[in-house]
């Protein structure tokens, strides 16, 4: 299958310049032809046998460029998917200035967490897919009424934070690798709080047994994770109600936080916290690809043959705990 995409930019209304301007990239299934369009300018018309294209918007976490999540894209979009991801440098933080997810800040204090998105950049992200569905090669083979929110550490926080009908009604599911919802005593909360989920999706929670950023930023939370995956693991427990037999936690043995990153990039972040990953990068990859594109199957495109629950194999090595609620 041929994967192709093309860049948009657009600018953020809550934002000042120039830190106002998010840049996309824009990865789907085409389809070669042997056109003037392709020859002279490479531009090549998406497949329109598999639309209308559900959309996964795929958030990075901090100062992680997008380029990292392009084997995600890639495996996704061979799935029939079309797939957003983003680069946006701003001042999220006072005096910070990186590549950002979009944190709504203000959105994560004790009065007003639950009532809002804390994903900022998904507004102007939505209103750029509408745009890409009037005027773009993708015009007409959009399914925007079918959206899913991912991301990697604090972009996998907003995704699954943000996942919610109330604020997004064509946002259907979300999923997050090295994300979860503790809650920073800066922000006045008490030691070791979990905030809650929205818990009205189709939700997976994604974790790695040796995720050293995790495990070594828990004083941001006033105590000691028991292990690195403790805080996605209580997300899991105390953030989702559950009862839907929807919400999904898997943990991988052995993949750390930055397992999710290919290629790697070791000059900004924090990657110098992260323990050593002790299983195949490639198979740790392959696995978080596997299931995040079954969950979409199941609980997005509903495709025939499958069941409605997500299934995996149960004797893989790399599967430390799955858990469903």
């Amino acid at each position: 299958m041929t994967i192709r995409a093309f860049f948009r930019a657009a600018k953020v209304e809550s934002a000042q310049a120039p830190y106002d301007t998010i840049h996309l990239k824009v990865f789907y299934p085409a389809k070669m032809s042997g056109g003037d369009r392709e020859q002279n300018m490479g531009i090549v018309a998406p497949d329109s046998k598999q639309a209308p294209f559900p959309v996964v918007i795929f958030f990075n976490g901090v100062n992680c460029h997008s380029e990292m999540y392009q084997w995600l894209a890639v495996k996704l979009a061979e799935r029939g998917l079309v797939v957003v991801t983003f680069s946006w440098v701003s001042e999220n933080i006072p005096g910070m200035i990186s590549i950002s997810p979009g944190v709504d800040l203000a959105m994560l204090s004790p009065d007003r967490y639950g009532t809002g998105p804390t994903a900022s950049a998904l507004p102007t992200l939505l209103a750029e897919l509408e745009n890409l569905q009037s005027q773009s090669i993708l015009a007409g083979m959009l399914d925007l009424e079918k959206i899913i929110l991912g991301g990697h550490s604090a972009g996998g926080r907003v995704a699954i934070e943000s996942a919610d009908p109330r604020f997004f009604p064509q946002v259907v599911a979300a999923f997050a690798y090295g994300g979860h919802t503790a809650a920073g005593t800066m922000m006045g909360y008490e030691p070791g709080t979990i905030l809650p989920l929205p818990d009205s999706l189709p939700l997976l929670l994604i974790g790695g047994t040796c995720d050293g950023v995790i495990a070594n930023s828990s004083d941001l939370y006033g105590l000691v994770w028991d292990t690195p995956t403790t805080p996605i693991s209580r997300t899991f427990q105390a953030g989702i109600a559950g009862g839907r037999n929807d919400s999904y936690l898997l943990l991988i043995e052995g993949a750390n936080h930055f397992s999710m990153a290919d290629p790697f990039d070791p000059t900004t972040g924090r990657p110098f916290l992260d323990l050593p990953a002790t299983q195949p990068p490639e198979q740790i990859r392959d696995l978080i690809a596997e299931t995040v594109g079954l969950f979409i199957d199941t609980h997005v495109r509903q495709q025939p043959g499958v069941s409605p629950v997500l299934k995996i194999d149960p004797v893989n090595p790399l599967i430390a705990a799955f858990e469903q609620k």
